[in-house]
């Protein structure tokens, strides 16, 4: 599957353009409505934790295939502070900031099918989300559309 978008994260402006980038290859691969609306909102969290954390990395969307699922991955890297402790960070309710906005790492996991961190201290953080298209979805999807 050829698919594939890169966004470097640097500032808010590109935590909007990670999402409409998203969104759209959600959208190219067959993703309906509610679907599209989570994969963004997924994206919008690990890019706030980019900017916020980090303050520069990059995220890479991917059609994927695994046998005859169909989807996206969604990897977002930096190469910022690090989280010292994930399990502590992927607790529901836990924020470091002040006014703990959104739903974090937890609501980004909750929102997606696969959800994977890895992250070294002092050496940046690397998340890895695949949502997969709901199979009856995407063939009623491509059938209305004449595919």
């Amino acid at each position: 599957m050829a698919s594939e978008a890169r966004v470097e994260i640097t500032s808010s402006l590109d935590i909007v353009n990670a999402r409409r980038q998203g969104r759209a290859l959600a959208q190219e691969l067959g993703f309906a409505g509610s679907d599209v609306t989570m994969i963004a909102a997924a994206i919008s969290e690990v890019a706030r934790n980019i900017v916020e954390y980090a303050r520069q990395g990059e995220i890479i969307f991917e059609g994927v295939e695994h046998g005859k699922k169909r989807g996206i991955k969604i990897v977002a890297r930096d190469r910022g502070p690090g989280i010292r402790n994930i399990a502590r960070a992927m607790q529901s309710g836990y924020s470091t900031r002040d006014n703990g906005r959104g739903v974090g790492l937890p609501g980004a996991k909750w929102l997606m099918d696969e959800f994977a961190i890895e992250s070294k201290p002092g050496r940046g953080t690397t998340v890895t989300m695949k949502k997969w298209a709901n199979h009856l979805g995407y063939q009623n999807h491509h059938r209305i559309n004449g595919d």
